[in-house]
């Protein structure tokens, strides 16, 4: 019996699903039950889900299975849930590359297409079902975040040995080119009306537009602008002829604004030559960063039309030298092939100069080994870490002593010589390189040390003087709360506090026990009629309600600012009222 096993890969794990027990695979039919979930579940059940931590794990184990290798999550999985005798399992992928990579380094047999990419087409409709927790929205979810980060990192470069810029920049130095030829002919034609003898003079497209913005009118050229004519051709002798030439010339007459015009137009053109120097400038300071080697050998133009052409420098390292040798010469190789025809013998390395040096019998034999070179040249570039053009000049060198070979029958030098003494030579140029690297990773360091101390510093300056704003804005207020509490007495007029304290507890204490003498004052009589005499002045001033008011806010202050006094005074008052007591009852004793 067959033990079946399907391996499904999703955003948010590894699944490990098993089929029922066949003895052949291709008695399945999973087309009729993969819509129905029920009859689906019948078929396929989970054995094992895994996961994944994070969305960098995520990431980290996309990457493994589309470039084929196992990761040590999914090695994890496989070891863990399949069974021990590996014979009799059979493990469904989806891709066959990562199938090769299990079935090399686990042992298992693995099988794809036909039954298994319909089960696979199953699970992927149901899964959010067949695991508990997962939902249809955060599967999805989990899908657009691992394709954009997935994406996100597949579009990633090195920018300093970027090759984009590369392909871009020749694109459009070729397609200027085109534009500059065009636009100067239009030039030619139409100046030539006015001045037809410049044309024969002049054969430089970006002189002759320079040239005829210059002159303008031929009648107004003059002996006192053969200086400026001798700095724009850079010949004395054209200089003259052209102001000999303008004296008798058939031209037609034109009119100011036709002159306008076509001055107008003439800048254009030099405008546009002049930034097509600028730009293949550019293209050489990016060729020696990328691809010294190459350009070294067989020229910057010719090494950027074959990095373009092959799409990266990566691809064309990837070429073998045949391919390059043909490079750019697609459509004659085709129909050669079509019509049982000669092969092309070279592509766009003709343009180089080693080509149209050899004799028309060695053509195709310097065109191979100039091929092999470069093959080995853009392998170089594309794998070394630091970039020199050490080894392109030694391979120029070589071709040189092939065409020579050519020639004259001069033996060359072995390669093994060559490349040993181009190894010495590039030690040292990196080692330069990296020197030169370090002190302008010292001299940035100091820089934003520096700039670093000066931060500080302003900042330090600034945290000094809030301070010292902080003290004068909390002084303020502590002087205005000195104030407050010595106000509050001469509104009441009182001079000593210790007063304001005492009396009302006198009179707390005097109101219990005036409840509980209360009969004894009647008896009394006249003895404790100035006894509460004393006591009325309290009452008015507590029935005042502005006094009331200031005397209550001045209790509850000072009972929180003074404690000593508060603590006093209804002990004091414990001990008079008490002495009085005595004396009422022994009054009251002796009148009986």
């Amino acid at each position: 019996m067959v033990l079946l096993h399907v391996l499904f890969e999703h955003a948010v794990g590894y699944a490990l699903l098993a089929l029922k027990e066949v003895e052949e695979i291709s008695l399945l039919q999973p087309q009729e039950s993969v819509l129905n979930l029920g009859k689906f579940h019948s078929i396929v059940r989970l054995v094992a889900f895994c996961p994944f931590a994070s969305s960098q794990v995520a990431l980290e184990n996309a990457n493994a299975v589309s470039e084929g290798v196992v990761h040590e999550d999914l090695r994890l999985l496989l070891e863990t849930h399949l069974p021990s005798k590996k014979k009799k399992v059979l493990l469904g992928v989806g891709d066959p590359k990562i199938g090769a990579a299990i079935q090399e380094e686990l042992g298992y047999n693995c099988q794809t297409g036909g039954v298994i990419a319909e089960i696979l087409r199953g699970v992927r409709l149901h899964f959010h079902n067949l695991v508990k927790g997962l939902t249809d929205l955060s599967a999805c979810k989990a899908q657009l975040g691992l394709g954009h980060s997935y994406s996100r990192a597949k579009v990633k470069f090195n920018v300093n040995r970027v090759d984009n810029m590369i392909i871009q920049s020749i694109s459009l130095l070729d397609q200027l080119d085109k534009d500059i030829n065009t636009f100067s002919m239009r030039v030619r034609e139409w100046y030539g009306y006015h001045f037809p003898e410049l044309v024969k003079i002049i054969n430089d497209n970006a002189t002759y537009c320079r040239l005829a913005q210059f002159i303008g009118n031929r009648r107004e050229l003059n002996e006192d602008k053969l200086e400026k004519l001798e700095e724009l051709t850079m010949d004395g002798a054209k200089a003259k002829a052209i102001l000999d030439a303008s004296r008798s010339s058939m031209g037609m007459d034109i009119s100011a604004i036709d002159l306008i015009n076509i001055e107008s137009f003439s800048s254009r053109v030099v405008s546009l030559s002049e930034y097509r120097q600028s730009l293949h400038t550019y293209l050489r300071s990016k060729m020696s960063q990328v691809a010294p080697s190459l350009s070294a050998l067989i020229g910057e133009a010719v090494g950027a039309r074959l990095i373009a052409h092959a799409g990266s420098l990566t691809n064309l390292a990837k070429y073998p030298a045949s391919t390059v040798q043909i490079l750019g010469a697609e459509k004659a190789l085709f129909r050669a092939l079509k019509t049982r025809g000669n092969t092309p013998k070279y592509g766009l390395i003709f343009h180089s100069t080693f080509i149209g040096r050899a004799a028309a019998k060695n053509k195709g034999r310097i065109s191979r080994y100039l091929a092999n070179k470069c093959s080995i040249a853009s392998r170089i570039d594309c794998f070394s870490e630091v970039p020199t053009s050490v080894f392109g000049e030694k391979l120029r060198e070589q071709v040189e002593e092939r065409l020579s070979f050519y020639e004259t029958g001069e033996i060359p030098r072995k390669n093994l010589d060559v490349m040993k003494e181009a190894m010495v030579q590039a030690e040292e140029a990196a080692a330069e390189i990296t020197r030169k690297l370090e002190k302008q990773e010292k001299k940035r360091l100091k820089k934003e040390k520096k700039r670093l101390a000066a931060l500080a510093l302003a900042s330090s300056e600034n945290s000094s003087s809030t301070p010292e704003e902080c003290e004068e804005m909390s002084e303020k207020p502590k002087k205005k709360k000195k104030q407050k509490p010595q106000e509050v007495p001469q509104e009441n007029g009182m001079e000593d506090p210790s007063i304001s304290f005492s009396k009302p507890k006198k009179k707390k204490s005097f109101s219990k026990e005036e409840l509980m003498s209360s009969d004894l004052e009647e008896t009394a009589g006249s003895t404790s009629i100035p006894k509460r005499k004393k006591s009325t002045p309290k009452e008015e001033t507590v029935n005042d309600p502005e006094e009331a008011g200031h005397r209550s806010g001045s209790k509850k202050k000072r009972k929180f600012s003074k404690e000593e006094p508060v603590s006093s005074g209804p002990e004091e008052a414990v001990g008079k009222s008490s002495s009085k007591k005595k004396k009422k009852f022994h009054k009251a004793s002796q009148e009986d």
